[in-house]
């Protein structure tokens, strides 16, 4: 599906302005395959000094791990995350240990969002959409996936083949489309920040 409404500044692959949030999904379910696949995707993205402190935990709709997760999930999300195919919980480790001694990873949190990028892109190539959200109560979270110390938990992805707008509820109904983004000149500086 190419979205027409989203203009780029500069030529890209429409791999980047075809892939959106949406909150309807199908009934559809996805595979243990099809899933293991988006987190093969993640497994690749850059990571400083190849520590990879990325973690999901994820549950298929119907067991044990996606209740688990949409429990913690804030009410204005769990009414449309429910309907997703999958839930995944996004963490990393915040320390990393080199030789022997344990030291703050300052990019843990700049590498696990890169891993999230490349999954929400492997899932717009398999025909699926990835909704990332960061409404959920990350105490109960932690708590239901035996989150380990040291980890911290940033967002919460509901994976599924999009669904019709017609499927929502309002207010979430007139919000079902591809948003913009802020023009290149408001973000980048050169030679210094904007």
């Amino acid at each position: 599906m190419t979205v027409t409404s989203r203009q780029t500044d500069h030529p890209i692959h429409d791999q980047f302005t075809d892939r959106w949030s949406p909150r309807a999904f199908t009934d559809r379910s996805i595979s243990e395959a099809e899933i293991l696949a988006l987190f093969e995707a993640a497994r690749w993205a850059p990571s400083a000094s190849n520590n990879q402190p990325w973690r999901f935990a994820y549950g298929l709709r119907g067991d044990e791990g996606f209740a688990k997760i949409a429990e913690a999930l804030a009410p204005g999300n769990r009414v449309w995350a429910e309907k997703a195919a999958a839930l995944v919980a996004v963490a990393s480790a915040s320390t990393v240990e080199r030789n022997g001694e344990v030291s703050p990873n300052a990019w843990h949190a700049f590498d696990t969002g890169t891993a999230w990028g490349y999954f929400a892109l492997q899932a717009h190539h398999a025909g699926l959409a990835a909704h990332a959200m960061g409404g959920f109560d990350a105490e109960k979270l932690a708590e239901n996936l035996t989150l380990p110390k040291g980890y911290v938990l940033h967002a919460v992805v509901a994976v599924g083949e999009r669904g019709e707008a017609e499927l929502l509820a309002e207010p979430l109904k007139s919000r079902e489309a591809p948003n913009g983004r802020r023009p290149i000149s408001e973000t980048v500086g050169r030679g210094g920040f904007k």
